[in-house]
């Protein structure tokens, strides 16, 4: 009998492949999901290993490491005379001020296999005091080939002639960059040492012979290392970097796995409620319930290992086709290669993780009566409340969720606390969202029809078939929720990342606007600027869109009576920086007090300040400089640092009063173009105005705040793209949940059709449902993620302030309903087409 059961109900489920895929057609995305994830992290891998190393592919050996004396220049003449050595070449990069810029002038050939760089145009320098260059440091410099300059660096204290020989492109253009042969480097900065010494071994001589002979020239404590040792040594540092980054994507990809497990056990539970005369019919013909389990779990282990072979063979279709393409667009992109371990595991899992999601399902179709096979219909109702056991499974849950959430808020970090450790109140709160996440699936059904009431109430309003609709949800809560918990862990997922990152981005704009308020700063390295410079500057407008000129003292201490604030001895660094006139003062918010209130005898204090003297928004205090003394309020205390890391911004009639000379330190400036055109003819404007004066540097801040904003983007789009594997199972089990209603529902929609539903109204209908999904799971997933993303940010201790970005998770809600409203209109079609009369007569 076992094994006639198991016949019957494996051949039932080859005889209907499109049911079979619905049902798996969520663990057949996990698995391409999963085994994706493998092929992308090894095409990461050897792309890294391939093309990212510093050490050119013709080094054969590498002397000297961060653990060993550096090699000096004798020592690298020395190695040139050693037998079987072809080329020698040292590397070092010296920071070279250069007039009012900077260069980072590093050593290289120019020529030759161990060169890094390709001139396009000039010549590379052979001379001491030559340079070749990048284009974009030749625009942001102003220098052109054969332009000369002046500068310091390495052992070099006296400004000393620059040549612009020639312009390179080079791995990477930082606008700062500069090259020259060791030998030109060397001579000119008058270095004694360098990093390392590159070797090529010439044609026809051994490596190990070489190293030996190059090894005996040195003192024992030097390291000499062939160039594949070092090559490797560095793909490993990026390959092991690109490995912490996959153990996040891990665990994300564990999420979605759990999810595609649920869906499956909601598809499967409406797969066996559609056959329940059927198993009836076994069980009044001598079939036992532990017969009936091992078939139907036999049934859904066919289904799994089928989906993982199909997931797994589309991932990997798909992971040797896109390096292909993308190289053929000019990207040094690697294949992957063949992990028949991991496939092989990965459809193994397939299977197990369907078979443990059918079990709840299959034991609860395996409970049905012999006497079931004597209804009319093939398919039963589904429950609608939830057992004893799950209830208090789900109380359980909640009672454990509550107290690691109230944990996690009392060990949030108290406004002054400087020693804080996240670690535990992080694990708290993931332990908190995971009991939390488990009590929704326990108790999922008793929260549909209640949010149901209220989300679905614009619909009863709409007519007969909003409330059919309302009603086809509510009529199945088991499934309802079931679906719905997925679509609320990707909601919740999500928009925990949206709200961290909106409030990581707001403090990424404050403290932007306190490091980099403006496009360029010129600065007097101590001095005063000329005033010619602030003239020329000003007089620029074609270029720059405002400059902004300001002083800054050290020496400014606080007093109250004759009793001198804080612990500091020479002072706070102060400045009369005009916040308003800057476009990035909106961006800054405040511990206290408003910064409108800022003006004569008013002062705003940062955050260290302020917890060092014990003021307050709103305290009277003492401004001093030697024996004058001005009387100032506090206005306002900023969260964190003051701008161009000021202790206190005073105004500038009050730096008049305490006798502060009127010529400036500094001044900032915006560009008036945009983009790279804009910030380039800023910078030769400033570099104009500076002209020849001494110790005046300019400093190109936009660079910086563009960095620190591509990265945070990237970020942010990587955690978007991550959770939304969640997402997309959640989608996908909404479709699959829609398709099997609608076969188990033929009947009843003949019946509407009958009564004179239209097919363009029993489409609505459907689609409607299906969207009601998203809508149900979007609400739950923003009432949790809302306050679980917000303790994430506190408990990071990051001091973002917390931000709920009202219009993207209003996208959020929108795009999750109608991505799953998107998902049930190829099943309301199908059932819109079926004839009433036949649909009347069928026995589903």
């Amino acid at each position: 009998m076992r094994a006639t059961v198991l016949r019957t109900q494996t051949s039932a489920a080859a005889r209907r492949p499109g049911r079979l895929v619905l049902t798996g057609l969520a663990i057949l995305v996990a698995s391409f999901v999963v085994f994706g994830t493998v092929l992308v992290q090894q095409i990461t891998e050897r792309t890294v290993r391939d093309n990212l190393s510093a050490t050119p592919a013709a080094t054969d050996l590498v002397i000297g490491s961060p653990e060993h004396p550096p090699p000096t220049v004798t020592e690298l003449q020395h190695v040139r005379t050693v037998p079987g050595v072809a080329e020698a070449v040292a590397r070092v990069a010296i920071g070279v001020s250069v007039g009012e810029g900077y260069l980072n002038l590093q050593a290289d050939p120019g020529s030759g296999p161990l060169t890094t760089v390709r001139v396009i145009e000039g010549s590379y320098p052979d001379q001491p005091g030559e340079i070749a260059i990048t284009p974009r440091t030749a625009e942001r410099l102003g220098l052109a080939v054969g332009a000369t300059t002046t500068g310091t660096g390495g052992e070099l204290t006296t400004p000393t002639r620059l040549t612009v020989a020639g312009v390179v492109d080079a791995p990477a253009d930082a606008g700062f960059d500069a090259y020259a042969p060791d030998s030109v480097v060397t001579a000119w900065a008058r270095l004694t040492a360098v990093e390392r010494l590159d070797v090529r071994v010439a044609p026809g001589q051994s490596v190990d012979a070489v190293r030996q002979r190059v090894t005996a020239a040195f003192a024992a404590d030097q390291s000499v290392r062939s160039g594949a040792e070092v090559r490797q040594a560095e793909a490993n540092a990026a390959a092991e970097e690109v490995g912490k980054l996959f153990i996040l994507v891990g665990m994300f990809v564990s999420i979605a796995v759990v999810a595609a497990a649920l869906v499956v056990t909601s598809t499967f539970r409406i797969v066996f409620a559609q056959r329940m005369r059927q198993l009836a019919l076994l069980r009044a013909v001598g079939a036992g319930r532990g017969t009936l389990v091992g078939a139907l779990t036999a049934e859904g282990a066919l289904t799994g290992l089928v989906a993982g072979v199909v997931g797994v063979a589309s991932a990997l279709a798909l992971g040797y086709a896109l390096p292909a393409v993308l190289r053929a667009s000019g990207m040094a992109v690697s294949s992957p290669g063949l992990p028949l371990a991991a496939a092989v595991m990965v459809v193994i899992g397939a299977g197990v993780v369907t078979v443990l999601a059918v079990l709840a399902p299959a034991l609860s179709a395996a409970r049905v009566s012999p006497l079931e096979a004597l209804r009319t219909a093939s398919t039963t109702a589904g429950r609608r409340g939830i057992g004893v056991l799950r209830l208090v499974c789900g109380l359980l849950l909640v009672a454990g969720a509550a107290p690691a959430a109230v944990a996690t808020i009392s060990r949030l970090p108290k406004p002054d606390q400087s020693n804080y450790d996240p670690t535990m109140p992080l694990l708290l709160l993931v332990a908190s969202g995971t009991l939390a996440f488990f009590a929704l699936v326990a108790l999922g059904p008793l929260l549909v029809r209640p949010v149901l009431a209220v989300v679905g109430w614009p619909l009863r309003q709409l007519g007969p078939l909003g409330r059919m609709s309302v009603g086809g949800i509510g009529g199945t809560p088991r499934r309802a929720a079931a679906v719905s918990v997925v679509v609320a862990l990707g909601v919740t997922l999500i928009s925990g990342v949206v709200i961290g990152g909106a409030s990581l981005q707001v403090l990424a704009d404050r403290e932007l606007a306190l490091s980099a308020p403006s496009d360029f700063e010129v600065s007097s390295n101590g001095g005063v600027l000329p005033a010619a410079v602030v003239t020329r500057a000003e007089a620029a407008r074609g270029a720059l869109a405002r400059v902004v000129p300001y002083r800054r003292v050290d020496d400014v201490t606080l007093m109250r009576g004759a009793d001198k604030l804080g612990d500091v001895e020479s002072g706070y660094p102060t400045n009369d920086l005009d916040l308003a006139a800057l476009p990035t003062t909106g961006d800054l918010d405040v511990a206290q007090g408003t910064l409108t209130d800022r003006g004569p005898g008013r002062i705003v204090l940062n955050r260290w300040v302020a917890r060092d003297t014990g003021l307050r928004a709103g305290d009277t205090v003492t401004l001093a400089i030697a024996a004058r003394r001005v009387d100032v309020r506090v206005a306002a205390v900023l969260p964190g640092d003051g701008p161009l890391h000021a202790g206190i911004l005073a105004d500038r009639a009050d730096l008049d009063r305490l006798g502060v000379p009127a010529a400036y330190t500094g001044l900032l400036a915006d560009a008036a173009g945009s983009g790279e055109d804009g910030r380039t003819a800023g910078v030769r404007a400033l570099r104009q105005a500076i002209g020849g004066s001494d110790s005046v540097g300019l400093a190109v801040l936009a660079d910086e705040r563009d960095r620190n904003a591509d990265v945070l983007s990237s970020l942010i789009w990587i955690a978007v793209g991550l959770v939304s594997m969640t997402v997309l199972i959640a989608v996908v089990g909404v479709g699959s949940t829609t398709a099997l209603s609608v076969v188990e529902r033929v009947r009843e929609s003949g019946l509407l059709r009958a009564i004179g539903l239209s097919r363009a109204g029993l489409r609505t209908m459907l689609t409607v449902e299906s969207g009601l999904y998203g809508v149900i799971g979007a609400t739950i997933g923003l009432l949790l993620g809302i306050p679980y993303g917000w303790l994430a940010i506190r408990a990071l201790g990051v001091n973002a302030p917390l931000t709920a970005p009202v219009l993207p998770l209003a996208g959020l809600f929108v795009a999750l309903v109608g991505l799953t409203a998107l998902a049930g209109v190829l099943p309301a079609r199908r059932a819109a087409r079926v004839s009433p009369v036949v649909a009347l007569g069928a026995d589903n």
